[in-house]
């Protein structure tokens, strides 16, 4: 038998080492939210999940229990994908947080009531309603801007905000959405949204809208 060279061992090692450095860089854990029996679950997952598995979520993620309520988190640089049952919890979770790449899991038969949630500096929207309206997964591409159009200091420097109506879970029917721009006043352009006075918004930035249904 031909023992290798220790040229070939050396060319070997440094190839396996540079093979393990660009399969670790290049994994990329994202960030599952799920909300059951009145518990949130904030999990790390290095694979996707089966939408709504909670025992597989246990079980190859990440996963630490918060208190209602108590996220503290405002921003997600990544992916982030959150499972819910109802839009209470939902809008304490996601209400004015700034996320670029979001997918929300309906995990009921709940009917959700036209109720809006916004979320700050949002590129791209997944949405499933496999256990209301079994039906393929849906993705919306929000905008394909930059990330300079949007920083992540404070969800009031964002330009883009996304308005999504949560009655949008109850239809089998297409995503949809329509933008405007040069929004300088939310309570003024869109008294719909009126609640929204509650929470500082500067008058002196121009900003983009979407609705989202």
């Amino acid at each position: 038998m031909i023992r290798p060279s220790t040229h070939c061992l050396l060319l070997f090692g440094a190839l396996g080492i540079f093979v393990l450095d660009h399969l670790t860089k290049g994994q990329k854990n994202n960030t599952l939210i799920f909300t059951k029996e009145n518990t949130i679950r904030n999990c790390s997952c290095p694979v996707d999940i089966r939408d709504c598995d909670y025992s597989l979520a246990n079980l190859m993620c990440s996963c630490k229990t918060v208190l209602p309520f108590a996220e503290e988190q405002t921003s997600y640089n990544g992916h982030l994908t959150i499972w819910f049952t109802d839009t209470s919890t939902l809008g304490h979770l996601l209400n004015f947080t700034l996320v670029q790449d979001l997918k929300l899991s309906l995990c009921g038969s709940n009917t959700l009531p036209t109720e809006y949630l916004a979320v700050c500096g949002l590129k791209r929207l997944s949405i499933n309603t496999e256990a209301k309206h079994p039906s393929p997964e849906q993705s919306l591409l929000i905008h394909s801007r930059g990330e300079g159009d949007c920083y992540y200091k404070g969800w009031q420097t964002c330009m883009f905000i996304s308005f999504l109506d949560m009655a949008l879970f109850n239809r089998d029917s297409s995503l949809k959405s329509y933008s405007i721009d040069n929004i300088s006043s939310i309570t003024r352009d869109f008294p719909d949204f009126s609640y929204f006075k509650t929470f500082p918004m500067p008058s002196n930035k121009s900003y983009v809208i979407t609705v989202i249904y």
